[in-house]
């Protein structure tokens, strides 16, 4: 069972990374394998009440890999963290089969309850650098999210979200199209929040301006200039009368 859970992740790894040439190179130099490694080690400890023994293996791992796995989280088949230096996954956190997660993510908590406090992540998730999913909510399966992004609320299954706090900017991918896509973020699709700012503010001047003239217009109907010419004096009955 170890040794078939070993070449799944292997395979994982070299289907998702380019830059893995060779089986004993992914072996050798992946710090996500071999903190997986480590955490399968703790989870069990973990599981049969050696806590404070999987808290050790978990540091130690922590020490020689730079991610921290709570021996705690329940990791399903073939995660893949690439590069890994940075990442957190918390005590009562759920990984789903499949997921990617790079370097820099954080699978925290928002409370001091012992219950489950820490995010789920469902089946096909990628979680790109530096993103931070805080508290118990679920990311449904196949979602990205994007690098930096701040994800404090449930997201849907499929979609793609960036930002801080974290929205969703990308549709669901189409049937036969790749389902893996490098950070969360499709080269092609990478949203630009400035730009996307800029055009809010734009679009906000347009409606005021046409406002404006709304206003000048309606009020120019109200204030018709005089009849008589300019520079005419209009003399009353008595001023006739004087005149004459």
């Amino acid at each position: 069972m170890v040794f078939k859970s070993l070449r799944e992740d292997i395979a994982s790894i070299r289907s998702r990374d380019p830059a893995a040439h060779s089986i004993i190179e992914v072996i050798l130099c992946y710090p996500g394998l071999h903190a997986l490694l480590i955490y399968r080690l703790a989870h069990w400890c973990w599981g049969v009440g050696l806590k404070l023994l999987g808290r050790i293996l978990s540091h130690v791992g922590k020490v020689f890999t730079g991610i921290e796995i709570h021996p705690g989280a329940t990791i399903g088949r073939r995660l893949f963290i690439d590069h890994g230096t940075g990442v957190v996954i918390g005590e009562t956190a759920i990984i789903g089969d499949d997921v990617t997660l790079y370097h820099g993510v954080t699978l925290g908590g928002t409370s001091l309850h012992k219950g489950k406090r820490h995010p789920t992540l469902e089946d096909g998730v990628i979680v790109g650098s530096g993103a931070q999913v805080l508290g118990p909510i679920v990311v449904g399966k196949g979602a990205r999210i994007g690098a930096n992004a701040v994800v404090l609320t449930e997201v849907p299954p499929g979609v793609t979200m960036v930002g801080i706090p974290a929205r969703a900017v990308l549709r669901k991918p189409k049937e036969g199209e790749p389902t893996f896509c490098a950070y969360g973020l499709e080269d092609d699709n990478l949203p630009d929040p400035v730009a996307r700012a800029i055009d809010n503010l734009r679009a906000q001047v347009n409606t005021l301006v046409d406002r404006v003239q709304e206003l000048e217009a309606e009020r120019a109907q109200h204030h018709q200039p005089s009849r008589h010419p300019a520079n005419v004096v209009v003399l009353g009955d008595e001023d006739r009368n004087q005149a004459v």
